[in-house]
């Protein structure tokens, strides 16, 4: 998506069909954080052990800090926030590995037969790409709508970070995985060179609150 339609005027009237898309794009990415997470949890990486409801449950007051730092640092109104109930990544279902194809970008590619997508082995590796991919995927997702919105990386940054700290967690529970630092960096590569290039279509303003927000998350972490 080209920044001049995914960013607004950076004033906070952000038009209420361009929130939905970047609300979409928040939550569509901690809709994979939160199956990858499910799938880990279960330690046996057999996709029918895997229950989303029962690992989210003791984690309640972690999707709540998750979804209020959302709405604080992209300034989503209650109707945008209500897409996250909507998508249903936050309630109990399935995670089939079709699903975990789609997180990890096919990276590892489709076996013959496809059913050997379930194997441990691949669910195991479509997990770890999957999290770096999604967690990096929700940093750009939510620096794009803070810089709509008109959030102040001084602001902003902070929560950012506070989110990324809470969804590293949920997609590596119990272990030393990727950190947000590890996911800044990712993000800065991945996404950073296209936005700032100087044919890039992105608005001066825009580049200039990119360059603003990696400064200050590199600061912060």
């Amino acid at each position: 998506m080209a920044l001049t339609r995914s960013l607004a005027c950076g004033d906070g009237r952000v038009p209420s069909a361009r929130a939905e898309r970047m609300a979409r794009a928040v939550f569509g990415a901690l809709g994979g954080v939160v199956e990858i997470g499910a799938v880990r949890a279960a330690g046996t990486w057999l996709l029918p052990d895997v229950s989303v409801g029962a690992f989210l449950e003791p984690r309640q007051g972690d999707v709540r800090r998750l979804l209020e730092g959302v709405r604080v640092v992209a300034r989503f109104s209650g109707e945008v926030m209500a897409i996250a109930d909507e998508l249903g990544y936050f309630a109990d279902h399935d995670v089939p590995a079709a699903s975990l194809l789609l997180w990890s970008e096919g990276i590892t590619g489709v076996p013959e037969p496809p059913e050997r997508l379930e194997e441990p082995e691949l669910v195991r590796r479509m997990c770890r790409i999957g999290a770096d991919l999604q967690l990096t995927r929700l940093l750009q997702a939510l620096v794009t709508a803070a810089l709509a919105a008109g959030t102040e990386p001084g602001e902003g940054a902070a929560g950012i970070v506070e989110i990324l700290r809470v969804a590293c967690g949920l997609a590596d529970p119990g272990r030393a995985g990727i950190t947000p630092a590890d996911v800044h960096r990712i993000w800065r590569v991945a996404h950073l060179p296209a936005i700032l290039h100087p044919a890039s279509d992105a608005p001066e303003w825009g580049k200039a609150g990119y360059r603003a927000y990696d400064a200050e998350l590199e600061r912060l972490l």
